[in-house]
């Protein structure tokens, strides 16, 4: 599934403001594409459903699940490793995203960026095919793993920032979600065709089993479908023109850029605390997304059918929860959407630490499903409705350094915990503090209206 996403948006479509991103709404040399048609909105919210598949294969069903039990030494270790792991990236993703999207707002076009990060993820994602079940494999495996976290990361915050171009903002909810829900759909597609086509005994490719071959083929499979599926975009999709600012230029205005928007946030309390409240939930969320298999697996007792049955299902219900959210989100408004979202991700996470039965955790991983595509959606939407005009664009940068800021640590609590209880439960427990910190601060979040101030 996918998994939490940071972004640097462009200013909102149709409107006039007075930083250097911004222009009237048939588009300039000054601005992007304002607005999109459908089909150009379509062709967007697809490249979700390629970029789904690492999420759901690599980084939480498949290939987290299988090091954890055939490549590191045992689980406890490979839980830690891959933590660490996760967290190492994380923390590259939140030095270095920020700076990146004012780069790119600096120099004008996204697609170029949104490409380079797509090929690194997907070239990653098909070399680690060639990482077999044995303890020798395991520094190949958290490399290449960390190179498409980064550059499935890094993509997304170039297409994420493509949204306020192409949509309204009385539909930016809906598209959100929308985007969101074809993710998780394109989830399930992918994992049926990896359970049925290679892993189950009689599947319709019959590899080799002994080097786990039927497991690893899923690898290039995932890699082919983020290659094929993300070509909508860039075929159907308007970019915003080139400034023809050289890189090194627009480098050094991309940090001043940064560095003006953390002076800026502190004029504005409301998106201030928003920021934090989901800085602190998003971590939360990246490190369940990181650990779903792994737990499941280590916990519970589940092969590598049953949990790609189980992402399967989950993939099911956070698709339709996005995609029935994506309306609460547009009438209700996104901090009500958020709250009533986490209270629905916080109980059945508490009760998926404490039961034993694997029926009682099926049970309540699948409700908690319905709950995250909605955080993450809804997280979009608001700051997109909330940031003044003038400096939507540097909000928008903060926005992504609070979406990784601190992702390094849950999954180094985790894996800490993890190793130091030699308990799976304990070190998941700490996603459930941090989705109760982010609720917390939530509640001090204003609701969604437009900011008067420049």
């Amino acid at each position: 599934m996918p998994t939490p996403h940071p972004f640097t948006p462009r200013p909102a479509v149709g409107t006039a403001a007075t930083g250097p991103a911004t222009g009237p709404a048939t588009g300039t040399a000054a601005t992007g594409p304002l607005p999109g048609s459908t089909r150009s909105l379509w062709a967007w919210a697809f490249y979700d459903w390629a970029n789904s598949g690492f999420a759901a294969l690599v980084q939480t069903f498949v290939f987290a699940a299988f090091f954890a039990r055939a490549v590191a030494e045992n689980e406890t270790v490979g839980t830690a490793l891959w933590g660490n792991m996760m967290g190492a990236a994380g923390l590259v993703i939140g030095l270095g995203g920020p700076l990146l999207g004012a780069v790119a707002d600096r120099s004008g076009r996204r697609k170029p960026w949104l490409a380079a990060f797509s090929g690194l993820c997907i070239a990653a994602t098909a070399c680690l095919w060639f990482v077999r079940p044995d303890p020798s494999f395991v520094w190949l495996g958290l490399v290449l793993a960390g190179l498409g976290t980064i550059g499935s990361e890094y993509a997304m915050i170039f297409y994420n920032a493509m949204l306020p171009g192409l949509a309204d903002e009385r539909t930016l909810g809906r598209w959100s979600g929308w985007g969101w829900g074809l993710g998780y759909a394109g989830g399930v597609v992918l994992l049926v065709i990896a359970l049925y086509g290679f892993v189950e005994p009689n599947a319709w490719f019959d590899l080799p089993r002994a080097e786990s071959e039927h497991v690893r083929a899923v690898m290039p499979l995932t890699a082919l479908w983020y290659l094929v599926f993300c070509l909508p975009l860039f075929l159907l999709c308007p970019d915003a023109p080139s400034r023809g600012i050289a890189l090194g230029r627009a480098v050094a205005e991309g940090a001043a850029q940064l560095r003006n928007s953390l002076r800026r946030v502190r004029d504005y309390r409301d998106i201030a605390v928003f920021l934090l409240a989901r800085m602190l939930y998003n971590d939360g969320m990246t490190t369940m997304f990181a650990f779903g298999g792994i737990y499941a697996a280590g916990t519970f007792g589940m092969g590598p059918s049953q949990i790609i049955v189980f992402g399967i299902g989950l993939n099911v219900t956070a698709g339709l929860g996005a995609a029935a959210f994506a309306w609460l989100d547009d009438r209700a408004g996104p901090r009500r959407t958020i709250i009533v979202s986490l209270i629905g991700l916080i109980v059945p996470g508490v009760l998926i630490l404490l039961v034993e039965s694997q029926t009682l955790f099926w049970i309540f991983g699948l409700s908690l499903g319905i709950f995250v595509g909605p955080v993450q959606a809804s997280s979009r939407s608001y700051l997109a409705r909330v940031a003044p005009e003038a400096v939507r664009g540097e909000m928008f940068g903060l926005f992504a350094l609070s979406g990784k800021l601190t992702s390094f640590l849950g999954p180094l609590l985790v894996g800490w915990l993890t190793l130091a209880s030699g308990s799976q439960r304990v070190g998941m427990a700490s996603v459930i503090v941090l989705f109760v910190l982010g609720l917390a601060g939530m509640m001090l979040v204003p609701p969604a209206r437009a900011h008067k101030g420049e």
